[in-house]
């Protein structure tokens, strides 16, 4: 029974965590100063997402190194193979020769420098058919080498399939522990394709300081984080955002989190319905099916959060006020 009770407040724990407002991504929008967040759950957040999303980029990087090595390895075979048989006829060619026959036609030279002119050719000829012989082992060489490679690069697959299958199963457990369940993708008609933004063109993201003024607020955002705001924007997800805050060693203070008000005016207001809840379902689309090419690492809206480990997940449970149940905004945390 004490298992029980331990298993049931911790699960009450971390959902407190994950969708209360003590966390500090699900905090009521625009407030200020430290939010009591344990980072715990944070971490595991962050360390899924970027972790899956690093492992990801290696395995991508290792398949296309293996499809190039495997077209390497098909020219090689194809020059070895045609080697094996140059040799393979001037050797046949020698034999049927035979050194008698060389040795003989040195030997019926009528002059001395005939015989030393058909030496030297014959020495040419030896020199030339050793060459093909060490073109041949080196063209051998090659294949092994390259098929070594292809190996390693297969293992490299596996090693990166296994921590994407470990971040996803961290995640997986988290949202387990705090009562989410499954939920199917937010879908609309056409989703706007992002620019990309620099830094991540094979899906590794480096780290970014918060280094350029924020639009929204007096403070400060990513490079990354305001190329997301623009692209937003540029598709007509223009209304009231704030992006950086105070406080607390998360997202938002680090420049690296906006929440994106889905009502018209000014500030949150209340639960989104009709028009202003299709609003924020359009953007958190547009933020998730562009999340490799902004470098997304997880988006909340109505009570669903997204992680590219583990897609979107819903959870039953929150504060129940707009802010903290994210009813009223999308909350956008960047790599």
């Amino acid at each position: 029974m004490l298992t029980v009770l331990r298993r049931a407040a911790a699960g009450a724990t971390v959902l407190a965590l994950l969708v209360g407002a003590a966390a500090p991504v699900l905090a009521a929008p625009g407030g200020t100063g430290g939010e009591g967040e344990t980072p715990l759950v944070r971490d595991v957040m962050e360390s899924a997402s970027r972790g899956f999303l690093q492992a990801r980029a290696a395995y991508q990087r290792s398949r296309t190194a293996q499809e190039r090595l495997d077209g390497e390895l098909v020219a090689l075979e194809r020059q070895r193979d045609a080697m094996s048989a140059e040799v393979t006829r001037v050797a046949a060619a020698g034999y049927r020769a035979g050194r008698l026959n060389i040795a003989s036609a040195l030997l019926r030279s009528a002059t001395p420098d005939a015989f030393l002119d058909r030496a030297a050719a014959l020495e040419t000829m030896t020199e030339r058919e050793n060459q093909r012989l060490r073109d041949l082992n080196r063209a051998r060489a090659q294949v092994e080498r390259a098929r070594r490679q292809i190996d390693a690069e297969a293992r490299q697959q596996r090693l990166q399939l296994d921590t994407m299958t470990r971040k996803r199963e961290a995640a997986q457990r988290l949202f387990r522990l705090a009562g989410g369940s499954d939920f199917g993708d937010l879908v609309t008609a056409k989703i706007p394709v992002a620019a990309r933004a620099p830094g991540g063109a094979d899906g590794d993201w480096p780290g970014q300081g918060c280094s350029v003024g924020d639009p929204t607020t007096a403070g400060c955002v990513t490079p990354r984080t305001l190329h997301a705001l623009k692209e937003a924007k540029k598709v007509n997800f223009r209304r009231f955002v704030s992006c950086f805050r105070p406080g607390g060693p998360f997202e938002h203070p680090k420049g690296r989190a906006c929440d994106f008000s889905v009502q018209k005016g000014e500030g949150f207001g209340g639960d989104a319905v009709g028009g202003d809840k299709v609003y924020g379902s359009n953007l958190a689309a547009f933020l998730v099916s562009n999340a490799d090419r902004l470098g997304v690492m997880y988006v909340i809206w109505y009570r669903r959060v997204w992680l590219p480990a583990v897609g979107w997940k819903a959870y039953t449970e929150a504060n129940g006020d707009p802010s903290s149940d994210h009813t009223n905004h999308v909350h956008l945390s960047m790599l």
